[in-house]
């Protein structure tokens, strides 16, 4: 057909070393049988070259021989090299967990005072409960189910006892509808022309 042209194969000619080899790639026969018209042509086989890059990539582990100069022993006096992942996880995370620990209390109660008769309201949330949630989240990112519910399953094929044995699915729900991250008294103004969409 005029305007259209033959696709053209794709080789790659740089070289490294001895180290390349080449490889030779051709439309199976029994892929190509019937396809080809009277008077068309076959493909012909394409060679293409695989080489290794032209520089070395290797990642290299350098040990740390300075000293402790970005620690600070009065705000971590005890973390120190025999200490676990936790401690230093709680390190960057502990106000993070205790906000969230405070603003979805606060934001459920605030929702409970909303209603006129509304039902006798659960516990608040601890810490520890917040670390249960939050690890359950990660760990759902590792079965991937088609539903929330499916986690907490009693059925063969889906029953997994972790879920069900760090929390009860009642709880789980409970935090996660009423997760929350900010104070809404302190919420800005929407309508100030300086409020920040993002």
């Amino acid at each position: 057909m005029p305007g259209l042209s033959e696709p053209q194969p794709y080789r790659q000619t740089a070289s490294c070393d001895e180290s390349s080899s080449s490889i030779l790639s051709s439309a199976s026969d029994k892929d190509d049988a019937g396809k080809n018209g009277p008077g068309e042509q076959t493909q012909q086989p394409v060679t293409l070259q695989w080489t290794c890059p032209s520089c070395p990539q290797s990642s290299v582990a350098h040990t740390y021989t300075g000293g402790s100069g970005g620690k600070k022993d009065n705000e971590a006096s005890h973390i120190n090299g025999s200490s676990s992942p936790l401690s230093v996880f709680l390190l960057y995370f502990a106000e993070i967990i205790t906000l969230l620990v405070v603003e979805t209390s606060c934001h459920y109660h605030d929702y409970i005072d909303r209603l006129d008769n509304g039902p006798s309201p659960d516990p608040d949330i601890t810490e520890a409960e917040m670390f249960v949630f939050l690890a359950l989240t990660i760990q759902m990112g590792h079965g991937i189910r088609d539903k929330l519910t499916d986690y907490w399953a009693t059925v063969d094929q889906l029953y997994t006892p972790f879920y069900s044995t760090m929390m009860k699915w009642d709880r789980y729900l409970h935090i996660l509808c009423y997760l929350h991250f900010t104070d809404n008294k302190n919420e800005p103004d929407r309508t100030d022309e300086n409020f920040d969409m993002v």
